[in-house]
């Protein structure tokens, strides 16, 4: 009995003592590669985006360049490794070491804390709809404050199909809502937001769901930007945050500092002007000083 009693408290505490071990693991590994891996969504301007082969940009690239930056002040020549995830393989990447940060419009949740560890919240949005000027009227309603009263086509009426992105927290909360009530809505699921916007202008959707951010900067790529209307009327709070692994306190307060000491620079505003307008930027400025900063 005394035997297996020891054998028990030594197995327990090889775990505790592996656990610590990984838990301190993330500026460790870091500094024994000399490189920092930076994972990306690749469709999510102004957040994350890439072209051709180029280093991604974007609001959420600059910030985890912030956090590479604090790195490289104990890390000297600090490389940068770019590497381009999805949000169905991303949260994996960050629990398995594949990635250190994943940046991206990343909605902070409870299932997502589950798999991994975020930052302190670089932006917030909400979730809406971008709709066709002929999309069917009760869309018009419920996503826009004053809409228009429009002849809307027989054919597109009847189609009661609405797209979002797969795997997002937008397309979770849809269908929890849709499977709470008898519906002829349903869902058409797309790989990009690029495949979404297609469809809604062949008229294959009614309506693509997605944070209003995403669709501003989604909109106004589209084949005639002047066809769509974007809603004004928010549906979920969507707290975005730079992904890290979780059971690592010091490397997520390392993480914390870099960005709280942007968010109180001088180049903050400039930033914000750059990737979401003049005339948004001191806003948002505002909101992010007042909520996101820490005391």
């Amino acid at each position: 009995m005394a035997k297996c009693m020891r054998r028990f408290l030594l197995a327990n505490l090889a775990l505790y003592f592996s656990a610590i071990a990984v838990a301190a693991a993330t500026l460790d590994t870091i500094t024994q590669r000399s490189s920092v891996r930076i994972g990306y969504i690749a469709d999510e301007a102004p957040f994350s985006s890439s072209k051709g082969g180029a280093n991604p940009t974007g609001y959420a690239i600059d910030l985890c360049g912030k956090i590479a930056d604090e790195i490289e002040q104990q890390v000297p020549q600090l490389k940068r490794e770019y590497i381009e995830m999805t949000l169905a393989n991303g949260f994996d990447a960050v629990k398995n070491g594949q990635v250190d940060l994943l940046c991206g419009a990343i909605t902070v949740n409870l299932k997502r804390r589950e798999i991994v560890d975020f930052s302190q919240p670089i932006f917030l949005t909400g979730a809406t709809a971008l709709l066709r000027k002929d999309s069917p009227n009760y869309l018009q309603t419920l996503f826009l404050d004053n809409p228009a009263v429009r002849p809307v086509s027989e054919r597109v009426a009847s189609t009661r199909i609405i797209g979002v992105r797969a795997n997002t927290t937008t397309g979770a909360t849809l269908r929890e809502a849709l499977a709470t009530q008898v519906s002829k809505t349903k869902l058409a699921d797309f790989e990009t937001h690029e495949d979404g916007l297609t469809a809604l202008e062949d008229h294959k959707i009614d309506a693509y769901i997605a944070d209003q951010v995403l669709l501003i900067n989604l909109a106004a790529r589209a084949r005639d930007p002047s066809s769509l209307e974007i809603g004004d009327r928010l549906y979920t709070h969507e707290p975005y945050a730079i992904a890290m692994r979780r059971d690592d306190a010091n490397f997520r307060l390392l993480a914390d500092r870099a960005l709280t000491a942007f968010y109180l620079s001088d180049d903050f505003l400039p930033l914000l002007e750059t990737y979401f307008g003049a005339e948004a930027g001191p806003m948002l400025h505002t909101q992010i000083i007042m909520e996101h900063v820490p005391d």
